[in-house]
């Protein structure tokens, strides 16, 4: 090659080198660097956990407690006081709660169940504070004494929540829509972004679970639960419709068969989700919620779940008055 050439080509590739990079360069931040929005989670200058926020979020460990220790005994045989003995906080041990008669399915997703509501009880007791385990009775006889009121006569033999897959899932049937419509209820009356998020990933665990439960439940609606002559879909209509009358605040409870004038749009029978005319979830006061949990029908009369009635100083007020 001439060497008048030489510095011409080394010009060209050096250019287009510098070119290259240059480019690259400018791509670099585009691919690697810049950092996608992930955010704001809440609107500029929100309180994070407002005075009054306080008392409606640790209402609600009254019924996560139930939900924790009924799931975890149904299905490990222990609850609370051995996966995590710090969120009791000194409270009794729950009556009567044992291991129940599990087929595998069932076990698997009421184990899953159990450990949520661990994590529902920490979440709130480490953003809210929260209280001791109030006294639970997870006994066959409670049980058996809902079913009772449920039907409006003694069941015989004595329904048994423990016995088997079915028996269990009616009886946990009973316990987190309750909760969901406690949150809905209580997410009007917030102000602080801490507290709504929390009750927002609260709610859409809880509904979650219920909705597992009901459709667990409308698969086997047309079944008889043994040794009764009455289906699964019938007992559901019995439990929501015993839940209505203790609440004492009009429809709010739905069986997972309903007519069509209850079902979605009017146009289902099915009942997987229980929703009013709008399909939008039903909500409750905690008096009400206390109603339907004593089994009395009244806020200030302990009993069913809460022997001596729930803790915060919602429930123990409502207890004084």
């Amino acid at each position: 090659m001439a060497p008048s050439v030489l510095p011409s080509f080394l010009s060209a590739f050096i250019i287009s080198m510098l070119m290259i990079i240059f480019s690259a360069s400018n791509l670099v931040p585009f691919v690697v660097s810049k950092q996608p929005r992930c955010g704001p989670t809440h609107r500029r200058g929100a309180i994070p956990i407002h005075p009054e926020d306080i008392d409606l979020m640790q209402f609600p460990l009254n019924l996560e407690h139930l939900e924790a220790d009924f799931f975890l005994y149904g299905a490990l045989g222990y609850g609370l006081d051995k996966i995590a003995p710090e969120l009791v906080m000194g409270g009794p041990p729950p009556k009567g709660a044992m291991k129940a008669n599990l087929d595998n399915l069932t076990r698997d997703i009421i184990t899953e169940f159990g450990y949520q509501e661990v994590g529902h009880l920490r979440a709130i007791k480490s953003t809210v504070g929260g209280f001791a385990r109030p006294l639970l009775d997870l006994s066959a006889s409670n049980f058996a004494k809902i079913m009772d009121d449920a039907f409006g006569y003694h069941l015989v033999p004595p329904f048994e929540p423990y016995a088997n897959s079915i028996n269990y899932m009616l009886s946990s049937y009973a316990v987190p829509y309750v909760g969901l419509t406690g949150y809905v209820g209580t997410n009007p009356f917030l102000i602080g972004y801490k507290t709504k998020r929390l009750i927002g990933g609260l709610l859409g665990v809880e509904s979650g679970q219920d909705a597992v439960i009901r459709m667990y439940l409308y698969e086997r609606a047309k079944e008889l639960v043994h040794p009764y002559n009455h289906t699964v879909a019938e007992f559901t209509m019995r439990i929501s419709n015993m839940r209505d009358k203790l609440g004492m605040c009009g429809k709010k409870d739905e069986g997972v068969t309903v007519p069509l004038e209850l079902g979605a749009e009017n146009r289902t029978s099915s009942n997987v989700l229980s929703a009013d005319y709008s399909s939008l979830s039903y909500g409750r006061t905690a008096a009400e919620i206390l109603r339907i949990v004593y089994g009395s029908g009244s806020e200030h009369v302990p009993g069913g779940f809460f022997p001596q009635g729930g803790n915060g100083r919602i429930a123990r007020e409502l207890l004084k008055n």
